[in-house]
């Protein structure tokens, strides 16, 4: 193998490219296509997003202290795209692209209702790292699509067909290689039938 030495970038790929809905009071409710999120604590719940000061969502988000993290599908890449390529200042995003606003149990900002699962939070810190700020937030709800559900209860959301981005790139996930564990997991022998 030969590798190139490159400069500090963001090569932490692939990333789930989702939507993230936010409003305030008396206004329309904005999209932003984010990518640099992630999970960041399990007891209590937390995630980020990072967002640039420029983006006309960063404002919402900062004086509202809310917003809501939108999974999305393949069916769902044009208006995720579409989302994080033009700008809430000028464009109703919703209206655009016939998405709707479901309402949220405990924050004000709504969610998709065409995305599978819908996050809502509640910021507990706002960190001003460089080009981005990262929104350290609680999660105080989640919507979950019954149509995901499978016959014995459980929330199959890998039936969801649910979209990723790398480098400029939107993908759908591949097919399951393994489950959590599969490399340590012991190896049941199957019982020969004895004739």
């Amino acid at each position: 193998m030969s590798k190139e030495l490159w400069k500090p970038g963001n090569m932490l790929y692939p990333l789930p490219a989702v939507m993230v809905s936010c409003q305030r009071i008396g206004e329309k409710p904005n999209i932003i296509t984010v990518a640099w999120t992630g999970t960041v604590c399990t007891n209590p719940a937390m995630v980020y997003i990072s967002v640039r000061p420029e983006r006309y969502s960063y404002d919402i988000i900062k004086d509202t202290k809310e917003f809501v993290i939108n999974l999305t599908t393949k069916e769902l890449a044009k208006a995720t795209d579409f989302c994080g390529v033009r700008s809430g200042r000028d464009t109703d995003k919703f209206k655009e692209m016939k998405l709707t606003p479901s309402k949220s149990e405990h924050i004000f900002a709504p969610g998709i209702e065409e995305a599978p699962v819908n996050i809502e939070c509640k910021v507990k810190e706002i960190l001003e790292l460089g080009s981005h700020h990262m929104f350290l937030a609680e999660v105080v709800g989640v919507h979950a699509d019954k149509a995901y559900m499978d016959e014995n209860g459980k929330f199959d959301l890998n039936k969801a067909e649910l979209l990723a981005y790398s480098h400029g790139e939107y993908f759908d996930l591949g097919r399951k290689i393994g489950t959590f564990g599969f490399s340590v997991r012991k190896k049941t022998k199957k019982k020969s039938k004895k004739k």
